[in-house]
This record gives structure tokens, C-alpha cells and sequence, in this order.
């Protein structure tokens, strides 16, 4: 009977054996917890910038043993499990300890679960009975036969509680200490391993007192683990909590890059730039009104990575439109736009850097643009017209390089441009801010600029592909504008007036229609910067420029940056005189162009009006101004008779009356058409000096879209 009962046995044991194998196979650990964990945008070195809370509105990181010192585990077992490395999940020695000790006192003064089995609760939480506790037990054994000890120390590490929403020792150590987890102390490694026995209670940031006298008991219980010099150390450090809180750098682009990623998101950033620039943006804003922002974009010309990323300022702050990323909101650029036009007419060879173009009054059928400050400079080169961001030349200019082409090209370099409402096409306007666009697609376009004018998109990841490039111009006419913007005049009050020009940068601003969005983008040979200010509403800031306002933030930035001066190309043709053919751009030319809008024929005289009163002041002498449009010139004034001085390519003149009484004014083209009107000129008492005040006005249909 003896081996018909081994045999009995064998088959029982076996069956139990299967049986227990069906069940594992049947009902597996639930590790989903493990996979809910933040996620977590980092700098281009692997500091953070941003945590996201989980699904469950907690701060978790998945860790590993690598991710904390030795100490830091040494700790954790002498205070929670010695003979971890050794049991299989339970521990049949630390169940008969409890229970004895148990025993002994009446009441509950002892537990004796594993970490394994800690684990498990933290996994599937269930209600302090027996019953879980078996299961647990069961549990425990379960994980032991799947997982290594590291790894479930590491499933531990990512799910234990430590106060409030902060899950894990990784989460723990940024909240806490401002520090990664690999940086702990023995003393802050302590604090840590005491904190999730009651994490509520314990809380260093609430209950200080508690949370060390809790760090104290586990260092004195692992003080020969530890070494008694190494816990005396850490016994007399006092509690040291981190101001800081979590890091929140770059959080708009930092948002951006979350959304649907899930663990680790490493970014292009510089940490400390940022933080630098962020705070530079504040400062610098702060004088403007609350519900003023900026964005402000550095980029790597060499990868196109974005080093330094603010989309606005005041996150919560809904007069700021804080959770708007404003670095990639649709703005008018005003002149910002003019180099391109530039640079693909000297590729075109419509002028040249040194072509004499004239900046006279001029209309293109019924749209006439105007300087900002509505002045007119007559003749001056193509390269002083820029430089200056003259509207009238620029204007000329697209009308023949074609708006349409530009567009295009704008387009094909990856720039979305927005048209006004019902407008199906670009017009001229284009180039003076009459279509939206982003900081990010501007700073794009020069950051081609600086290289060569060949653009590429900019990358905020490192593993992001390099895009297709688009030559928007030649690197012969990328370096001509580079080195016209060179010559830009510096903001008043800039920080780097004195070395601007020795770091090579070459910058342009812009000042959208109504002051509601100031510009300023430059770049050097090694970084471009892009500064956008204004209310997110649109609403207007008066008297605000992007020289004035806009400008000094760049400049600024660049102080942030290495100076590295680039190879100067003085070229000769920003020197020497432009080729024959090229040596003057007509205005009238460009009204015949190719894409341009007819040029109207009839002679008029735009001021002043017919039947106005000129008052002059009882001092010095004064000028009226005499304006006129159409016709073909040169143009000839006369008053009384008497020609008034005018350059033939101009379509206005200065007159200055002998004295009051009434005048005939009469101006005459090359084909002898003519217009007269009669002027009335008296004087005031008042004393007031300058030009003469017309008293009576004619509306002159003028449209200026941008400016400086």
C-alpha cells in the first residue's frame, strides 16, 4: 500500500502543482499602475522643465535602482525588509517576530509585510482583512517567480505613496529637495524611506517636526548599515526643503510636446537659457501693463533646434492668454517681412544693394502707402531704403518681384501666412503687415536668412528629422541682406550698443498697423532670435515700436549668448556703385510691372485743397507742402506763375509763400495736362513756428500699414 499511497501522493502534488500554474496563468499580477505614470519634458541635458500629472492626477515617474544612490536602498531595507535579497515575497521569520510581538502587547505594534508585499497593495489596493492579506501573501509569491528583486524594488520606487499627489521616489525628490533621485543625501534619502509609512502625517512640507523624528528613527535603525559616521552626519542635518517647487520652464511648448506622449519627452531646450530668457521676458514686460506679453524664440542656426522657447508669459493669467502659445499665434509682422522681398529682387536683378531707388509719394491705383512717420527721404539706395524700412520703396519693389511669387515662396519655406478676411490672394500690402503670421515661421525665415537662404523648420526635439529644406534666395543675396541688416540703426537704451556690431548682428523690427504688435528678429552667425510684443487680444499699444519696445528684448537675449563674431563679407557692392543697369529702380517703373496695379493716369493735386486756409505763424518762414498724383512725369509747379523748385522724380514740392493773400497753384505734367486750385495764406499772432497750418483739408486716401 505503501507506493500505491506515494503514488497517490505524487499525483495530488502534482495536481495541486498544475493547478496552482493554471491559476498564475489565470489571474496574472495587475500591472497596469505601473504604465500610468507622468510625463515628463526635459532639456537637451536631461534636466526637467515640466511634469504632468498622470490619469489619475498624480505626480509618478517609472524608477529603477539606478535611478537612486546606494544609501538611498541600503536604507530602504534595513528599515522596511533585511532579508528582502533572501525570502520568496513572505517572511515566515518576520510573521512569527509580529505575531509574537503582537501577542505580547494585546494590539497590533508590529507588521511584517515585504516589500514585495507592500508592492502588491500599491498595486491592487484591497480592505485591510485577512482574506487580503492571504491574497497578498499569494501575490507576493506570484511577483517573486516572475520578477527580479530589482525589478520589483523598482515597482516599488515608481508607486510608493509619499504626500498629497507624489507617487514614487523620483517625483518625491524633485517635489521635495528640487533634485533628482541620484542626488540624494543620506539624510534626505532617510526622510524619503520613512515617509510613505504614513504619508499624510509625515509630510515635511505640512507636519517638519514629524517628517525628522521620522527621518531620525530610520537612520538610527540603519545607522551600521549606513556607517556610524555617515548617520551622525545625517542626524545633525536639519530638515531642508526646496523653495523652488517643481520646475516649470517652457511650459506652453512643454504642453505642446506632452500631448499624447507618454513617459520621458527629451526637448532641444538649454535649461539654464531658458530660465534666463523667461526671466528676462518678465522684466522687461513688467513696465508695460499687466495684459502685455511676449514671446521670445533663440534657435541653433546650425540644427535649427529651438534653445530657448517663451509663448507668453502668466500662465494662469487669462488677461496674458496664458495657455496660449503665443509663439505660434498669427500675428501682423509689419516691416519684418521687407528682406525677403529684398533678397529675391537682388536674385531677380531687379535692383541692387546700391540701385538708387526714390521714396517719393506714389500710388498703385487706389492703394498709397505711406512711410510710418510720413515722410519722404527722395533718392537713396536700395540698401539705406531697408535699412531705414521705408515703406514706399519696399512696396515698389514687390510690385515687381510679383506678390503672388512671394507668397509662394513664403509658403514653400513652410511659412503659413493668413489672409484678411474676403481676401482671396496677397496684394502689396503683404509686405508692410497686410497678412498674419507666427514668430515661429518668422524666426525660421531668418534663421535662413543667417544661413545662407536656404530655410528649414525649426526642431524642439532632438530626435525630430532635420525637414526638407527650400532655398528662398542665393547665398550671394542672403549675405547682401545680412549685411545690410547690419547696418540697422540700434535701439535707443540697447544694453549692447557698444558691442553689437562687433557680435555681427544683423536685425530687423516691425510695428503692425494700430501699434498692436511690436517685432524685432536678429541673428549671428551662430543663434537667431525672434521677440514678439503686444496684448494676445490685439487690442492696440499706442505709441509702442518694435525699435523702441521689441528691439531691447533682443539685444538683451544676445547678451545671454557666447559672442562669437562672424567672418565679416563687406561686400563691394554694398561700397561700391551698382552695375549700369541696375543703377536706378524707377518707381513709375515698377507701377508698369508685371503683377503690379495699373498706374492711374489722371493729374490731381492731393493737397492742398482747393480753397484752403494757410495760416503762417508771425515768426520765420514757413513751407506748404503741394502734393500731387498721376500724371507722367516730371512735374512742374507754378504759383502765381512763378515755378516752385521740385526734383523732376518727385510728385510733390515745397513752396514758401511771400505772404498772405490769395494765390493760384498750378501743376503741369510732361504731357501738359495740368491742375490748378486757388490757396488762401494769412497769419496768426501766436508766434508758432514750422510749417504752415492748412486750416482746411482734403481727404487724401493715404493707407499706411506698418512702420518701423
Amino acid at each position: 500500500m505503501r507506493p500505491r499511497a506515494a503514488a497517490i501522493g505524487a499525483a495530488l502534488a502534482a495536481l495541486a502543482a498544475g493547478g496552482l500554474a493554471a491559476l498564475d496563468r489565470a489571474f496574472p499580477p495587475d500591472l497596469s499602475a505601473l504604465g500610468d505614470v507622468s510625463v515628463a519634458v526635459e532639456d537637451r541635458d536631461g534636466r526637467l522643465l515640466r511634469l504632468f500629472t498622470n490619469g489619475e492626477g498624480r505626480w509618478r515617474l517609472p524608477a529603477t535602482v539606478a535611478d537612486v544612490p546606494p544609501h538611498y536602498l541600503a536604507a530602504l531595507k534595513g528599515f522596511e525588509d533585511g532579508r528582502f535579497d533572501r525570502h520568496l515575497g513572505v517572511d515566515p521569520l518576520a510573521v512569527a517576530r509580529a505575531a509574537g510581538q503582537n501577542l505580547m502587547a494585546g494590539r497590533t505594534v508590529s507588521g511584517a509585510s515585504t516589500l514585495t508585499q507592500q508592492v502588491v497593495r500599491l498595486l491592487e489596493p484591497r480592505p485591510r482583512t485577512f482574506g487580503a492579506k492571504a491574497v497578498e501573501a499569494l501575490r507576493a509569491v506570484q511577483l517573486e517567480l516572475h520578477h527580479s528583486k530589482d525589478e520589483i524594488l523598482g515597482m516599488y520606487l515608481t508607486l510608493a505613496p509619499f504626500g498629497g499627489p507624489v507617487e514614487g521616489v523620483r517625483a518625491a525628490a524633485l517635489v521635495y529637495f528640487g533634485k533628482p533621485a541620484s542626488a540624494l543625501t543620506p539624510a534626505e534619502a532617510a526622510l524619503l524611506v520613512a515617509l510613505p509609512q504614513s504619508p499624510t502625517r509625515l509630510r515635511p512640507d505640512r507636519h517638519s517636526a514629524a517628517a525628522q523624528a521620522a527621518r531620525d528613527k530610520v537612520l538610527a535603525r540603519v545607522a551600521d548599515t549606513l556607517g556610524p559616521d555617515v548617520a551622525a552626519e545625517a542626524l545633525a542635518e536639519p530638515v531642508r526643503l526646496t523653495e523652488r517647487g517643481l520646475p516649470m520652464l517652457a511650459p506652453r511648448l512643454a504642453a505642446g510636446l506632452a500631448r499624447g506622449a507618454a513617459g520621458t519627452v527629451r526637448t532641444t531646450i538649454d535649461g539654464r537659457l531658458q530660465a534666463a530668457v523667461e526671466t528676462l521676458a518678465e522684466r522687461a514686460v513688467e513696465p508695460l501693463g499687466d495684459a502685455v506679453s511676449t514671446a521670445i524664440l533663440v534657435v541653433d542656426n546650425r540644427d535649427r533646434s529651438v534653445v530657448a522657447h517663451v509663448g507668453g508669459l502668466g500662465l494662469l493669467d487669462a488677461r496674458r492668454a496664458g495657455f496660449v502659445n503665443l509663439a505660434d499665434a498669427a500675428r501682423s509682422p509689419g516691416s519684418v517681412l521687407k528682406p525677403f522681398v529684398y533678397g529675391m529682387a537682388f536674385d531677380a536683378r531687379i535692383v541692387h544693394p546700391r540701385t538708387i531707388v526714390a521714396d517719393v509719394p506714389t500710388r498703385f491705383g487706389a492703394y498709397e502707402p505711406a512711410n510710418f512717420d510720413h515722410r519722404h527721404r527722395g533718392d537713396l539706395t536700395v540698401a539705406e531704403a531697408l535699412q531705414r524700412s521705408l515703406n514706399i520703396p519696399a512696396v515698389a519693389v514687390l510690385s515687381e518681384v510679383g506678390t503672388l511669387k512671394f507668397a509662394d515662396a513664403l509658403r514653400r519655406s513652410g511659412a503659413v501666412l493668413h489672409l484678411p478676411a474676403g481676401a482671396g490672394r496677397a496684394h502689396l500690402p503683404i509686405v508692410l503687415g497686410g497678412a498674419a503670421i507666427s514668430l515661429s515661421d518668422v524666426t525660421a525665415l531668418f534663421a535662413g536668412l543667417a544661413t545662407g537662404g536656404e530655410v528649414r523648420p525649426l526642431r524642439t526635439r532632438p530626435d525630430q528629422p532635420p525637414g526638407v529644406a527650400y532655398r528662398l534666395m542665393s547665398a550671394a543675396a542672403a549675405a547682401q541682406v545680412a549685411e545690410i541688416l547690419r547696418g540697422t540703426s540700434l535701439p535707443t537704451g540697447s544694453p549692447r550698443l557698444a558691442d553689437a556690431r562687433a557680435a555681427g548682428i544683423a536685425f530687423k523690427t516691425g510695428t503692425s498697423f494700430g501699434f498692436r504688435d511690436s517685432w524685432a528678429v536678429g541673428f549671428t552667425a551662430d543663434h537667431t532670435v525672434g521677440v514678439w510684443v503686444g496684448r494676445p487680444d490685439g487690442t492696440p499699444m499706442p505709441g509702442t515700436y518694435g525699435l523702441e519696445t521689441a528691439a531691447p528684448i533682443l539685444m538683451r537675449v544676445f547678451d545671454l549668448l557666447p559672442v562669437a563674431p562672424p567672418a565679416r563679407h563687406e561686400s563691394a557692392a554694398l561700397t561700391g556703385a551698382a552695375p549700369p543697369a541696375l543703377a536706378r529702380f524707377s518707381v513709375g517703373d515698377a507701377l508698369r510691372a508685371p503683377g503690379a496695379v495699373e498706374r492711374p493716369d489722371r493729374l490731381q493735386v492731393l493737397a492742398p485743397a482747393n480753397g484752403a486756409t494757410v495760416t503762417l505763424s508771425a515768426e520765420g518762414a514757413q513751407e506748404v507742402a503741394l502734393r500731387a498724383a498721376g500724371g507722367r512725369r516730371p512735374l512742374r509747379w507754378l504759383v502765381d506763375g512763378r515755378p516752385v523748385e521740385s526734383a523732376p522724380y518727385r510728385r510733390d514740392a515745397l513752396w514758401r509763400p511771400d505772404g498772405p493773400g490769395f494765390h493760384r497753384v498750378v501743376v503741369v505734367d510732361a504731357d501738359g495736362r495740368s491742375e490748378a486750385l486757388d490757396v488762401r495764406v494769412k497769419r496768426e499772432d501766436s508766434g508758432r513756428k514750422g510749417m504752415a497750418v492748412i486750416t482746411e483739408a482734403v481727404e487724401t486716401n493715404r493707407t499706411s500699414v506698418s512702420g518701423r
